[in-house]
């Protein structure tokens, strides 16, 4: 029986375990460039016995950045950055990798602690910003430009460009994000994608932009490294994206090479009632994992008790862990300790490994 702490292999990729440091914007960059705020964070995460350590959402285009202090991968000068990160982050024994995105209609706005306002021009931030449709994802957002084919497919082109320098960057894994209202996520969900073309309207045609990107993907991604899909299990309002359609996209998507579902909910909907609570989000990665495809666990995941539970009982594959890791960069290490098991310390930190 699997545990938190069993190697899990992905294609030609092993982890050292079940945990996996989540995407969590840092809103530190400039022009897109890591710097070494984002090699700490990052690297003590390594340090701190995470197997997988994912980057922030990393965006494929300056107009697809939630703020203008996010990550970015859209030109060439921007990968040096990024390899010094995957040499260190690999050099503690974990496993790098990036999840690429694209903000849409939930683009140009301010750091949270400057209240994620719309930005203007005039204050940094910048026109258009794109969606499926041109609605606006609250009345304080910028009406978005609803997209034409054409920009559809320069917007794949974009996430093809960007895996192709994140395997120059040294990366191992890719995550494509299609989660939390952002631009992959808007096509899915019937709340933010009026369409009435060929990518609106049915599920076949809202999932076609997603699945055109993972096509577009895995040309320039290389078969033996796994790609992983971020998806928002449920829109948690009526008519909108749910766990129904959530389930049948996963079999899409294992079928065109994806992964690994790393499945968390809402985020395209104002004040969605969402009854958030621990282990919220396990019960998609459980019906998600039903489907033959590998899924991810998200979501006020805090003890490794409860993170081992979950990979026990076959609700997920990994956990994913966010703001327990912002709390506890050693999170990987000490989870060794509470379950009775020898994790390997960092030489360095080896004295302070018995309790």
């Amino acid at each position: 029986m699997a545990d938190l702490l069993t190697p899990i292999s992905l294609r030609s990729i092993t982890l050292r375990n079940r945990i996996v440091l989540s995407p969590m914007c840092q809103y530190s960059a400039k022009d897109g460039f890591a710097d070494d705020w984002h090699l700490v964070h990052l690297g003590a995460r390594a340090q701190g016995g995470a197997a997988l350590i994912l980057t922030e959402a990393t965006s494929v285009s300056p107009e697809g950045r939630i703020s203008p202090a996010d990550l970015g991968l859209w030109k060439d000068e921007q990968i040096e950055a990024f390899q010094r990160i995957a040499r260190f982050v690999t050099a503690q024994g974990a496993v790098i990798g990036m999840q690429l995105a694209h903000a849409g209609r939930k683009a140009c706005t301010a750091a949270p602690w400057l209240g994620r306002v719309a930005l203007t021009p005039e204050n940094g931030g910048w026109r258009p910003i794109y969606a499926p449709s041109a609605i606006p994802f609250d009345a304080d957002s910028i009406v978005p430009e609803a997209l034409d084919v054409a920009g559809i497919q320069r917007i794949i082109g974009q996430f093809k460009a960007a895996a192709r320098r994140a395997l120059t960057a040294g990366m191992k894994v890719l995550e494509l994000h299609a989660a939390h209202g952002y631009l992959a996520h808007q096509f899915l969900s019937p709340i933010s994608n009026h369409r009435s073309d060929q990518y609106g309207g049915s599920f076949e045609n809202r999932t076609r932009f997603l699945r055109e990107m993972v096509e577009a993907v895995r040309k320039v991604w290389p078969d033996e490294l796994p790609l992983l899909v971020r998806i928002s299990a449920t829109d948690w309002v009526p008519n909108g994206w749910d766990v129904e359609q959530s389930v049948e996209l996963a079999r899409q998507l294992k079928a065109l090479g994806v992964d690994l579902i790393d499945c968390s909910s809402g985020g395209n909907v104002v004040n969605a009632q969402i009854p958030v609570g621990p282990g919220y989000q396990v019960p998609f990665a459980r019906q998600i994992r039903e489907t033959g495809i590998l899924a991810g666990a998200v979501g006020l995941i805090t003890s490794p008790q409860q993170a081992d539970q979950i990979i026990r009982c076959g609700d997920a594959d990994v956990v994913l862990l966010a703001r327990e890791f912002l709390r506890q960069p050693y999170w990987g290490l000490l989870a060794g300790h509470a379950l009775g098991r020898d994790v390997e310390w960092p030489k360095q930190y080896e004295r302070a490994k018995r309790f």
